[in-house]
């Protein structure tokens, strides 16, 4: 893993930035209130991120069965996400357990996930957890990379579904219908 700090390379889908990043948090609707009180970040669209939304998904390269509540959000152009884990095996609960809650990831928006994941492939970088097929269309697809222990952050690679399903709902809900 040391090879891809030292290859001397940017890898091809690190051309244009960070897209997101990502904390994973204990309490959903608490991180949310607190981004929105503290810092004015939303509206959040919350969505669960398992199946049946998630068509199909994978950890460690065997098929899975997990499940995570996840809040989207923007700074600016950045786009923020909260994640809590809902239940199996995930990265998101061996970094928990591992770092506690906080900091999780950098995303990256690729448009071809087909060709980001042979780019890292290339460079040894291994996949520990996807999904794919959360958009109305069965597109969409998410990859975290085994980037931790080499660069200090996990990297996500995140290929945007053409159309993206309703969220469950927006905190602060819109209008003053409810909140969290």
């Amino acid at each position: 893993m040391d090879d891809i700090l030292n290859s001397g390379t940017v890898l091809p889908f690190m051309a244009h930035g960070i897209d997101q990043v990502a904390l994973i948090v204990e309490n959903l609707d608490k991180a949310m209130q607190k981004f929105s009180d503290r810092l004015g970040v939303g509206p959040w669209r919350i969505y669960t991120y398992g199946k049946p939304l998630v068509k199909k998904m994978a950890y460690r390269g065997q098929p899975a069965d997990f499940a995570m509540r996840i809040a989207l959000s923007s700074i600016g152009a950045l786009n923020i996400e909260l994640i809590e884990m809902i239940h199996g095996e995930t990265i998101y609960a061996e970094y928990v357990a591992k770092h506690g809650y906080g900091l999780h990831h950098w995303g990256i928006f690729v448009d071809d996930m087909g060709a980001a994941l042979a780019e890292a492939a290339a460079r040894g970088i291994e996949v520990i957890q996807e999904g794919s097929g959360f958009g109305l269309d069965g597109s969409g697809h998410y990859a975290y990379l085994d980037t931790e222990d080499s660069m200090g952050i996990v990297l996500e690679l995140i290929e945007l579904p053409t159309v993206r399903a309703a969220p469950e709902r927006i905190f602060p809900a819109p209008d003053g219908q409810g909140g969290a």
